[in-house]
């Protein structure tokens, strides 16, 4: 599996990400600067968590007008699986990879602490590890962390089964105070048509070693390891 990491000026997590992938599947990713304007031979495209651009403008925003995201769109036509974390996800909806919005929290306060998620589906490369209805524990650090996206974009996500994690109580029920950024539904990530793009707000890189509170993030890096041996 050839792996790359995306770094724009403020990204913060991006050595959490290749060490996650390092560790899991046993190949070191390649760092892509966002200037990188040649077209990206991978097999795997991993958008961190971090402050793009000192999230100017709205979160993300200018990150999906930087050079390398011309390449990245490139290769998501092309069938390349691409994964966004937090800052990655936002930057994701902002080039239009992903359908929806990210919105200041509910609470309009920076969220930092573990959350639970429920796995909807192991129909994706993302969570063919987990079993549907597994609850996970995951850390979050964001402040516009909050899924929006209009009524029928909704419905259409629901139904082609492309919510694959939600935020939850630890019987797994969806419950408002569960929920840290008022996402609808409790949506804490979503996949595209082709199933291979994928962004969520939780950070699963870190939660890969049982040193930093545990590793319930690891399944999801075993999944792409599996589809993309």
């Amino acid at each position: 599996m050839k792996a790359g990491v995306v770094v724009f000026p403020g990204s913060n997590r991006e050595v959490d990400a290749v060490h996650a992938l390092t560790l899991i599947t046993g190949k070191t990713p390649r760092l892509v600067w966002h200037g990188e304007t040649e077209p990206l031979d991978l097999d795997l495209i991993v958008l961190p968590g971090g402050f793009a651009y000192g999230d100017y403008l709205r979160t993300g925003a200018i990150a999906a007008q930087s050079p390398v995201m011309t390449e990245v769109r490139r290769a998501a036509e092309r069938g390349v699986h691409v994964l966004g974390m937090c800052n990655g996800f936002q930057v994701l909806v902002e080039s239009g990879l992903l359908p929806g919005v990210l919105l200041r929290n509910a609470s309009l306060k920076f969220v930092c602490r573990d959350v639970l998620l429920r796995v909807e589906t192991s129909n994706s490369p993302y969570t063919r590890a987990y079993d549907a209805g597994d609850v996970i524990r995951v850390p979050v650090a964001h402040g516009e962390g909050n899924y929006f996206a209009d009524p029928e974009t909704l419905k259409r996500l629901e139904a082609e089964d492309r919510i694959p994690v939600r935020y939850c109580a630890e019987d797994g029920s969806l419950t408002e105070g569960s929920n840290p950024n008022g996402s609808l539904n409790n949506i804490a990530g979503v996949l595209s048509e082709n199933r291979r793009v994928f962004g969520l707000m939780p950070h699963p890189e870190n939660a890969v070693e049982p040193m930093i509170g545990g590793t319930d993030g690891c399944a999801l890096f075993q999944s792409l390891a599996q589809v993309l041996a």
